[in-house]
């Protein structure tokens, strides 16, 4: 990834950050290189939601391996922070809506950057405050959706609940989709397993061994050290 620097009008410095998506698939015969940039520019000094967590690239790269999926699929994105994987879903065709926390407007309002910086048009991505755990009127405006998303949403057990709850209550408005998750183990003792009986959610972890593999992508590099899981969590 390249990165550029430049300092904000509020003296805060912002780092674009550059990801190459590119694969080698030779699906059609042709040995033809298909390839995907995406910017990110990240605050330095700011809190959590402004950087870009190493769980992001990692499902950012497991949807661009899925692309053919995505055209015409209806995609929300919790806690989007720099929102990598929305931003490759959306480049990829799908619509995406990406949502962070309504007490947030900073947050929103990287968000809306990240998207003008990846000149996506608001028929391609609309941002939305949506709060976890709290049925508010923007999570009823969401409409159908196929894929709900989340990278390193699971970083402390005191809102692991909220998050079950909003998850579980968009399955159970479209039973057919499902929630594609990463996440940073930060320690053992924590699960979700409890919850997502009580949410009555089934979970399965989707291997990352491979990931990568066909486009020469190390998938330890990607992961910086840390242990990342994939979780795809469906309505029982």
């Amino acid at each position: 990834p390249g990165t550029t620097s430049n300092p904000m009008s509020d003296g805060v410095t912002e780092q674009v950050k550059k990801f190459l998506f590119k694969s080698r698939n030779n699906r059609t015969g042709e040995n033809d290189l298909e390839s995907l940039e995406v910017f990110i520019p990240e605050q330095l000094q700011a809190s959590y939601s402004f950087y870009t967590w190493p769980s992001a690239p990692v499902l950012a790269w497991f949807l661009w391996e899925h692309r053919r999926e995505l055209p015409g699929k209806h995609i929300v994105e919790l806690g989007s922070g720099t929102a990598l994987p929305g931003i490759v879903a959306a480049k990829c065709g799908a619509a995406v809506t990406l949502t962070d926390s309504a007490i947030l407007p900073k947050s929103l309002q990287h968000v809306k950057r990240c998207c003008e910086v990846n000149s996506l048009l608001p028929s391609q991505v609309r941002v939305l405050g949506l709060s976890w755990g709290l049925f508010l009127g923007n999570i009823f405006t969401l409409g159908p959706v196929d894929l709900i998303l989340g990278s390193d949403c699971f970083y402390e057990p005191s809102i692991f609940e909220d998050i079950i709850v909003t998850v579980a209550f968009l399955l159970e408005k479209n039973p057919q989709a499902r929630f594609l998750c990463t996440y940073q183990e930060r320690s053992a003792d924590w699960s979700i397993e409890h919850l997502l009986h009580k949410w009555r959610l089934q979970c399965e972890q989707i291997p990352l061994t491979n990931l990568g593999t066909e486009s020469g992508v190390d998938i330890n590099e990607l992961m910086q050290d840390h242990t990342i899981h994939l979780l795809e969590i469906t309505h029982i």
